[in-house]
């Protein structure tokens, strides 16, 4: 992703953006289309803390997937019916050009037919099988380390760096995840966690969470 936006774009409202993403897919429903890709591609997001629950904690008003940036055209080729858009800053590249795909690392997959939003694509910026953290470049991991999956088959970014990334903003949605899912996290998880949150978030309230 560069610095630097490409003009255009349009912004919505927040109110017809909740209106778009009335139809989001679910997981299993990515998971199928996806399935076979040779990319390691991953829910994200409050879905993922689900996965790894094992049941729906809550509504989602999307759905999120994460995969390695030059991997997205894999991902891309298997919904040729639906339209593809970038996004960043709160506006929209309706059908995305190389510049706005460039500029930006979130993507939605929209129906062009009543231009619903179905999923989003985080495009990761890694190093062959390394993921490498948008936020810190220095924090980089193999792929295999960090993908889980359900009894399923479906795949889920591991919940310690899913939090990481609510860490960001705690929004009251992000508390509830992170409430939720601690007691689930053993011993390793959150050691990780609290590693990772010193090093990008210093003085979080989580960790005192955590350490308890």
């Amino acid at each position: 992703m560069t610095d630097s936006l490409p003009h255009g774009g349009v912004e919505l409202e927040a109110d017809e953006l909740d209106a778009r993403w009335t139809d989001a897919w679910r997981p299993e429903q990515v998971a199928e289309r996806l399935d076979g890709v040779s990319i390691p591609w991953c829910v994200a997001a409050g879905w993922a803390l689900d996965l790894f629950r094992g049941e729906q904690s809550r509504p989602h008003g999307d759905l999120e997937i994460a995969a390695p940036a030059a991997g997205f055209q894999e991902i891309r080729d298997r919904f040729p019916e639906y339209a593809c858009d970038a996004v960043g800053s709160g506006r929209i590249w309706a059908e995305a050009g190389t510049e706005a795909l460039d500029a930006t690392h979130q993507t939605w997959f929209r129906d062009p037919a009543n231009g619903q939003f179905l999923f989003d694509v985080f495009r990761e910026p890694h190093d062959g099988g390394t993921w490498i953290c948008r936020r810190d470049e220095t924090l980089r991991l193999p792929y295999d380390t960090i993908v889980e999956r359900t009894t399923d088959g479906i795949p889920y970014l591991v919940p310690e760096l899913v939090l990481l990334f609510k860490a960001k903003t705690s929004r009251p949605k992000d508390q509830a995840d992170f409430d939720g899912t601690l007691p689930l996290l053993g011993r390793a998880r959150r050691v990780r966690l609290s590693g990772w949150l010193e090093r990008i978030h210093p003085a979080h309230p989580w960790l005192a969470a955590l350490a308890g």
